[in-house]
């Protein structure tokens, strides 16, 4: 059992005045696996003086020095990525071999992505009689989900330390565990008391504490729709500047001329990674209407080749779900979907075979599916596919956009300059054609609900930073 009774405040471990914990669970076992400190807004507070002292002299490091401190973090989580791997996977459910590569070997690769970007810090543009300077933002706050814990947090902490700023993290009541484990890494390398700082505890508390709190000047959130409209709210008496990572519905377009086989198999798979719990998750597959029923064949058969299991079992393709109320809210989708008249190809209602305990759901294909379901316009996050026909290419277009999400997609045809043009014409942050693999020196953000802002790349350091224009 891990406890962290302490939390991670100027660089040292810093006891609460809160006499409240909460539990992790690994939802594999149903077993609590860790107990973690519950903060307050006392720890808020002293947590935002920390970042706002500390700021002072770590915004006039070098980009150099910043990038130093980036290079060695990425060597230390190098060094213990098995252990991490572990960590994330008991706290998350994902299986281990796939936690490894998915959860810590990419956020790694983040992490080393802007290393060569944080000596933009010190260049300066001369425009006319002006000399155009960037500065650090300042205090930042930086809330992150369960899905995703380390890589989701480490695309917030990277840029925010390559442009010199000092933060306060919140990671999520569900898996805050790799939070905790960067801590001590940061405190290893000697990162400077009060750059970074975990609180942890309820989001309706500390989320609302950092994002009214007077002294945060920036605040980044990924997480759903509804709080990420709670936090645009409450940041807004103070001006602050938000950058939210929201929900999504993304579709897979596959053409007449695709590969068929290739691109359902590849769809499949996208949307049952980490259990379908994914925001860019291919939650809607879009197919011409004459391969429609060979399309579900497909889908079908390589729905059930997924081997569901224990998170420690390197067979294992597919964990359970995060907790027993992640669990409840897709089987009620599945039984909405049910309700509505889609036709149930595979999966359903209940646990696998032979999985009594865990939060276990079924790989799930829906058929039949009309865009206008709630199936095909709720984000389920969980591993539930959609597959809808369509006539032509306009209308797949004019399906993938229905949406008041925008945050992936992806089109997969024989003709890439052909998948392109389908491309363009889709509304969201980011598009991938044939199955192309993630850039972390790309912009990721999205369109329409799916939030403001973007993170990764040089676009992402942008988030963090304020423009100045000296007149000479």
């Amino acid at each position: 059992m891990i406890n962290y009774q302490q939390l991670f405040i100027n660089g040292d471990w810093q006891s609460s005045t809160s006499e409240q914990y909460s539990t992790v669970t690994n939802p594999a076992t149903e077993q609590a696996i860790a107990s973690v400190i519950s903060g307050n807004r006392d720890d808020v507070n002293r947590a935002v003086q920390a970042a706002k002292t500390a700021f002072k002299s770590w915004s006039s490091t070098s980009g150099a020095e910043r990038a130093h401190f980036l290079t060695v973090l990425a060597k230390k989580l190098t060094e213990r990525e098995h252990e991490l791997a572990a960590l994330i996977s008991d706290e998350l459910g994902m299986p281990r071999h796939l936690a490894l590569d998915i959860q810590v070997r990419g956020p790694i690769q983040g992490i080393i992505s802007y290393i060569n970007y944080a000596h933009l810090m010190d260049d300066s543009e001369q425009v006319g009689n002006s000399i155009i300077v960037k500065e650090a933002i300042g205090v930042c706050a930086l809330i992150c989900p369960w899905n995703y814990p380390l890589h989701q947090l480490i695309g917030k902490i990277a840029p925010a330390i390559a442009a010199g700023c000092t933060m306060i993290v919140k990671p999520s009541v569900e898996a805050p565990l790799s939070a905790f484990f960067l801590a001590e890494i940061c405190a290893e390398i000697g990162l400077p008391a009060g750059v970074l700082n975990i609180v942890t505890g309820p989001g309706r508390e500390i989320g609302d504490a950092l994002c009214t709190h007077p002294d945060v000047d920036m605040v980044s959130f990924t997480g759903s729709n509804q709080v990420g409209v709670s936090v645009m709210k409450a940041a807004s008496d103070s001006v602050k500047r938000v950058c939210q990572e929201l929900g999504g519905k993304s579709a897979l377009i596959i053409t007449e001329d695709a590969d068929l086989e290739a691109a359902v198999k590849y769809g499949v798979e996208d949307i049952m990674c980490n259990s379908g719990q994914t925001c860019t998750a291919l939650s809607r597959m879009l197919i011409p209407r004459s391969h429609y029923e060979q399309a579900i064949t497909i889908a079908k058969s390589e729905a059930e080749t997924i081997v569901i299991g224990s998170p420690l079992d390197s067979r294992s393709d597919m964990g359970p779900l995060v907790s027993a109320h992640q669990q409840q809210s897709v089987l009620d989708y599945i039984q909405q979907g049910i309700n509505e008249g889609a036709r149930l190809v595979t999966g359903g209602l209940g646990k696998p075979a032979g999985l009594s305990t865990g939060y276990y759901v079924n790989a799930t294909i829906f058929a039949d599916v009309e865009n206008t379901m709630t199936i095909a316009q709720e984000e389920i996050f969980g591993p539930v596919l959609s597959i809808i026909p369509y006539d032509d290419i306009d209308q797949a277009i004019e399906i993938a956009n229905d949406s008041i999400f925008g945050l992936s997609g992806a089109v997969w045809a024989a003709n890439k300059a052909q998948a392109i043009t389908i491309a363009k014409k889709i509304k969201s942050g980011q598009v991938f054609i044939n199955g192309a693999q993630f850039n972390y020196q790309a912009p990721f953000g999205g369109y329409k609900q799916s939030g403001n802002g973007r993170e990764w790349g040089e676009d992402g350091l942008k988030e963090f930073i304020e423009i100045k224009a000296m007149q000479v």
